[in-house]
Parts: structure tokens; sequence; C-alpha cells
């Protein structure tokens, strides 16, 4: 009788915590995906080569493996709560950075402000994942974080829909300003710069709303990880150095946020410098691979754990992302960008399954694992800018090959990586 009385109150209990952090992961999507929109729209109005523009996910990933065990650190102090609040206040920061970036026209001044939301998002990211995966059975952990993703990859559909909207709107106005007097060719590229500020604020106080909301909220905050999730602790050990299968899932995540960003950022990139689509026609692409995306997470969210088990969607998602970068390296045109939009579907179980399967059993140590995860993060940084730096010389379709050795590694994590050094 204890068990039935009690369900209802801890479902209960789950759920308003569970709603606070889909906002939150909203958010995420929503400033991490305009990045896709960001990279031609500051292409076109900083004058900017392909391979500068790449910087632009750079600025914003590379902040995870600057922040994240220093998050790990204030958050230590602070408790998840307080760590979120102080997360997102840093974000606005970083959004009215762009203020003075547009007016400026400051590419450096941009980066700025994007590493600065980085920041910000570096500490959310590790107050939130460790937190809705700890919030219920870890069996059942994958199918939390799928609907953490859902409300992620919602965001990053709508995100190039309105920025595009917004920034690339009329963009062939902008196409020949090159061969103009330098006067007219300024007071061109500064109106199209200008474009980017009121949404930035509108962005800015979003964040000091949902920061005072949370602030004030019903959401319980979790100071003693030990408890947790103690299913494989073991009391000896040492450090995080003790638990191989995190480290393996370090790298999986790392390999992964590359291939995604390269999936759902360099897209556009892609259609536009390598395969001289429009940028009208291209302004849609990213939220195609969201699309896809959000379709892995339902079906994530429908199938795990009852039909398959998370390790299942993750060695299923790691052979169907090699097939599809293959599609990508060899299909013509139209078909190898439909491939690369649908590695979207592809990555969409892999977040869910690697972050259970790499903190499963980390007892104290889980703050700590997490902010290694987090690390991991800044793959969305190195793995595009490889890839750019790769097409130089191979040509774009070509550098989709380190694609393939990155889906490879997830698959040997999903097999046997995640059981290396694990006590059952």
């Amino acid at each position: 009788m204890t068990d039935i009385a009690t369900a209802p109150s801890k479902e209960k209990s789950y759920l308003v915590p569970t709603i606070i952090i889909g906002i939150l992961f909203f958010v995420f999507g929503f400033v991490t995906w305009v990045n896709a929109t960001l990279i031609p729209y500051l292409q076109k109005a900083c004058e900017l080569t392909p391979d500068q523009a790449v910087l632009v996910t750079f600025a914003s990933y590379i902040a995870y493996a600057v922040m994240a065990f220093p998050s790990s650190w204030v958050l230590g102090k602070t408790g998840f709560k307080k760590g979120m609040v102080l997360g997102l206040l840093i974000m606005a920061v970083g959004a009215l950075v762009f203020i003075p970036a547009a007016y400026s026209r400051t590419f450096g001044m941009f980066l700025t402000g994007l590493f600065i939301i980085g920041i910000g998002l570096a500490l959310l990211q590790t107050a939130v994942n460790p937190y809705i995966t700890i919030l219920g059975p870890i069996e059942s952990a994958a199918k939390r974080i799928s609907v953490m993703g859902v409300c992620n990859k919602a965001a990053g559909a709508i995100a190039p829909l309105v920025m595009g909207a917004v920034l690339l709107n009329g963009m062939e106005k902008y196409d020949n300003v090159g061969s103009l007097p330098i006067d007219q060719k300024n007071l061109l590229l500064d109106e199209l710069a200008s474009k980017i500020v009121s949404p930035y604020i509108i962005i800015a106080v979003c964040f000091v709303i949902l920061a005072v909301a949370i602030r004030f909220s019903a959401l319980p905050d979790i100071k003693n990880e030990e408890e947790t999730n103690p299913s494989h602790a073991t009391a000896d050990r040492s450090s995080i150095f003790s638990y191989p299968y995190l480290w393996l899932g370090f790298i999986a995540l790392f390999l992964y946020v590359g291939a995604e960003v390269i999936a759902g950022d360099i897209i556009q990139l892609y259609g536009k410098e390598g395969l001289g689509m429009p940028v009208d026609t291209i302004k849609h692409f990213t939220s195609y691979t969201m699309i896809g995306m959000l379709t892995g997470y339902i079906l994530g969210i429908l199938l795990i754990p009852k039909v398959v088990s998370q390790n299942t969607a993750l060695k299923f998602s790691a052979v169907l992302g090699i097939i599809l970068s293959l599609g990508v390296i060899f299909m013509p045109g139209k078909y190898s960008i439909l491939c690369l939009a649908l590695l979207g579907f592809a990555n969409a179980p892999i977040w869910p399954a690697l972050w259970p399967l790499s903190i499963d059993g980390l007892g104290k140590y889980l703050k700590t694992g997490s902010a290694l995860l987090i690390v991991g993060i800044a793959g969305g940084a190195i793995i595009p800018k490889t890839w750019a730096a790769i097409s130089t010389s191979t040509g774009m379709q070509q550098a989709f090959w380190i694609l393939v050795p990155s889906y490879a590694f997830i698959l040997f994590f999903a097999v046997k990586g995640n059981k290396i050094g694990k006590t059952v």
C-alpha cells in the first residue's frame, strides 16, 4: 500500500522540476542553433571568409572547455538552482555585447558576446544535465533526456526560421556591396549589422526574466549527489580517473557534438559555398535537421526503455550515422545535403544515451564527471573548425570524412566502452 500511495506523489514532485528544466532546454536550443543563421549573416555583415565564419561555432563551443570545471566548483558553492540563475544572467550579459558589436561591425566583439553566452550555457548545462538524469531511475534517464531533447530541438527548429526571417531576408540587396564605393558599401553593411540589435535585446531580457522566475520557483536543490545514483558506486575509488567508461563517454560526446554541429550549423555554409545554393533556400536547412532530431527524440520517448534499451538506441544511431555520412560524401548535390540533414534523426538518441551511460554510478564524483562531459561539448568548436581546415584542400564534400570515425567511436562506446570499469 505504501508504494501505491507514494508513487503519484513522487511523479508529481518530478513534474514541476521537469517543466522548468524543459524551459531551460528550450533556451539552450534557441541560443545554440541560432548560430546556423549567424554564420551566413556575419559572413556578409563582417565580410568574412568561410573559414572565418566557422569561428562563430568555435567561440560558442570552446567556452564549454574553458568553463566546465570552474562550473563544477561554482555549483559546489551555489547548488544547482542558484547556479542556473547565475548562468542565465551571464548569458544576458553576452547577448547585450551584441549591441556595441553591431554598431561597430566588429567580428571580434561578436565572438566575445558568443563566448560569454557560451560561458553561461556551460554553467547551465553542467547543472541541468545531471539534474534531469538523476531526477528519477537511471534506466529511464534516456527517456527524460529525450523529452528535454524535444524542447531543445523544437527551439532549434524555430530559431533559424525566426532569426532567418529577421536577419537573412532581403540579403540579395547586399550581394554586390564589394563593387560599391567605400562609403556606400559601409552604409549598407552598417544597415545589415543593425538588424541584430533588437533581437538580442529581447533575448537578454528573456534571460533575465527566466533567471528571476527560477530564483523564486519551487525547483528543489540537489547538493548530496552521493545519494542520487549509488547503483555502481564504489567507495574506494579515489578520483574520476578510476572510471574508464566516463572518459570513453567523454570522447564519444566530444565527437558526437562535433558531428551534431556540422549537421545543424555547417549545413547552411555547405549549401551556400559548397553547392552554390541561394541564401533564401539554405536558411531553412537547419530547421530540417532539427525536425529530424525532433522525430528521433519523440521515437525515443515512445520506445525507450520499454521497447529498446538506451544502449541499443545508441548502437542504431551510430550505425545510421556512418551510413548517412557516407551518403553526404558520395551522393550528388541535393542528395548529399539531404543525407546531412537526416543526420539529425541519427543523432537524436545519442546525447540522451551517452549521459546516463557515462555518469551512472559516479556517486560523489557526479558534479566533476558532469563537468568533464560538458568539456566534451567543445567538440562543437574543434570538429567543425577541423572540417573547415580540411575543406580548404579537399573541398567541402570530401571533408565530411571526419564524420565516419566519429560515429565509429560512438559505436564502440555503445558496444563495449560503456562497460569498461563499471561494476555490476
